[in-house]
Formats: C-alpha cells, sequence, structure tokens
C-alpha cells in the first residue's frame, strides 16, 4: 500500500495548527508558504519545505490547501510554478480554504485532466479548534477520493463528511458563515443594548451564558468583548469576504443583507480585527 506523504500549502493563523497536526501524527509533511520564516518554523517540527507548489506536488500524494481567497487559489493552481504547471497524475488535492463554489468546480475540472482529483473541504471551527483538532470538515467531490484522504482529514477535525459534489462543501461552508455573522452581530447588539440601559456586559454575558442562549461561540466572543481584545481568530476583512461570496451564490435574505452591510462599514474602519469587533460599529448607533 502506497505510504501517505503530505504538501501543505499555506501557513496562516488556521494552516500552521493544522498542519502541526499532521506532523504530531507522524506524517510526513512538505510545506510551502510564501512567508518562509514560517515555513522555518514547521521545519524545526520534522517538516520538509518546497520553494514551489511544483515542486511540493511532485513530493507528495496529498496536497492540502490553506489560503485565504480566490485570488490565492488561482495563483497556486495557475502561477508560473504552480500544482498545474507539472505534469503529475494520481495525486488528491484538498482546499481546505473557503473560497466561491465556481473556483473549486474550475480547478477540479483542471485537475481531472491531468488525472488529479479535487476535494473542496472547508472547515467550521477556527484557531482554538485547529490547535485541539477538533474542527468540523465538510467536504464536495468524489467519494471514492474523500475515502482515501478521509484519515488524513480526521486527523485534523473532529469530523469529516462527505456532503456531495464539488463545491459542496464550499457552499456549506459559507452558509455556516452567514449564520456566524448573524449571531455575532446579534450579540453585538444585545451587549450594546443592555450598557446603553445602565447594564455592565459582564452582567448581561453572564446571565446569557448560563441561559437557553449559551453555547462555545458566545462565550469565545462575550471573553473578547469583556478584555477589551480584538485580535483575530477570524477577521472583519474575512466575515465580509465570505458574505460577499455567499451574496454571489444567491444570499439576498433580510438578515444576510443587514449583515453584510454592518460588516463591510466595520471593515473600514476595523477590517484586521476579529469579527466581534462589529460592537464598536454597532455601538456608533
Amino acid at each position: 500500500m502506497e505510504k501517505t506523504t503530505i504538501g501543505w500549502i499555506g501557513l496562516g493563523l488556521m494552516g500552521t495548527p493544522m498542519s502541526q497536526q499532521l506532523i504530531k501524527a507522524g506524517y510526513p509533511v512538505t510545506v510551502y508558504n510564501r512567508n518562509k520564516d514560517k515555513e522555518a518554523a514547521l521545519k524545526e517540527q520534522g517538516a520538509d519545505t518546497a520553494a514551489t507548489p511544483a515542486q511540493l506536488i511532485a513530493q507528495a500524494n496529498m496536497v492540502i490547501i490553506m489560503v485565504t481567497d480566490d485570488k490565492a487559489i488561482n495563483e497556486i493552481f495557475h502561477g508560473q510554478h504552480g500544482l498545474l504547471s507539472t505534469n503529475t497524475t494520481g495525486k488528491v488535492i484538498i482546499n481546505m480554504s473557503t473560497v466561491s463554489p465556481a473556483i473549486s468546480k474550475e480547478i477540479a475540472a483542471a485537475c481531472a485532466e491531468q488525472g488529479n482529483a479535487y476535494l473542496d473541504a472547508p472547515v467550521s471551527g477556527s484557531v482554538k479548534q485547529a490547535e485541539t483538532a477538533q474542527l468540523v470538515i465538510m467536504v464536495g467531490g468524489d467519494a471514492a477520493a474523500f475515502e482515501r484522504v478521509k484519515p488524513v482529514l480526521e486527523t485534523i477535525g473532529k469530523s469529516a463528511t462527505l456532503i456531495g459534489e464539488v463545491g459542496a462543501g464550499n457552499v456549506a461552508k459559507l452558509a455556516i458563515n452567514t449564520l456566524l455573522s448573524i449571531h455575532a452581530q446579534g450579540l453585538a447588539e444585545a451587549v450594546v443594548l443592555a450598557k446603553q440601559n445602565g447594564i455592565a456586559p459582564e452582567i448581561l454575558l453572564n446571565l446569557l451564558n448560563n441561559g437557553a442562549l449559551a453555547n462555545p461561540f458566545m462565550k469565545i466572543k462575550g471573553d473578547t468583548i469583556l478584555n477589551d481584545n480584538y485580535s483575530a481568530a477570524f477577521s472583519l476583512n474575512n466575515i465580509v469576504k465570505d458574505l460577499k461570496l455567499a451574496q454571489g451564490i444567491g444570499l439576498s435574505s433580510p438578515l444576510g443583507e443587514a449583515a453584510l452591510k454592518t460588516y463591510a462599514a466595520a471593515q473600514a474602519e476595523f477590517g484586521g480585527e476579529d469579527l466581534i469587533a462589529v460592537i464598536k460599529q454597532v455601538g456608533k448607533g
């Protein structure tokens, strides 16, 4: 049986802890990242490095990608030394980035022409879940390819589920992030309303976290508000990007459109901060 060798592209807030899970599990991992300092940190933990995506896919039978957006995916696949620039076959390429279903379908077709399989496999969860291998992974693509990579995905997350054809994982992730944005804005609005009427945020959040609405997201983002520390686990820039992608596949609901409007306004001033920094925009009245 062929030994699993993994190539990893993208060592950002999510990609680094996710790839570390594979190294800890004993998989041979080769990494590529534009920021070479981040590559060096993974090399110290046992990873090899590749100079280009083309070199990386030649060294691995499975490639996993975790980058920011469609533009980055285009460069990784179609760039001068991209994944599609070399004649390789029999690989499984897993795109765990949150991107459009359209680009997944386009790239999947290009991969198939070379005899490679493509899966879209975005994740639900943030940095903490990546660090503890508790991500929920939703996958679109070929069932045989999914079964081949499922043990690897289950090393990264607590579950990996095939939900449909190529692009289905992207659609599910955009639906989830739409709800995420509405939930976060609702929490921000509740805290602001209470504070404007003399109820301290810590009192309201204690009530929420001990009542019927309690959930892990509310606890985490509530603590962010109380600590006044908006370092990004998932940034305003990214939620605006995702809501625009959702709009591109048909999001036109009242709450969805309102959320995009609010987050876009917050992004203009606080884009690099965590999405719950939307409270600063809500608080302007």
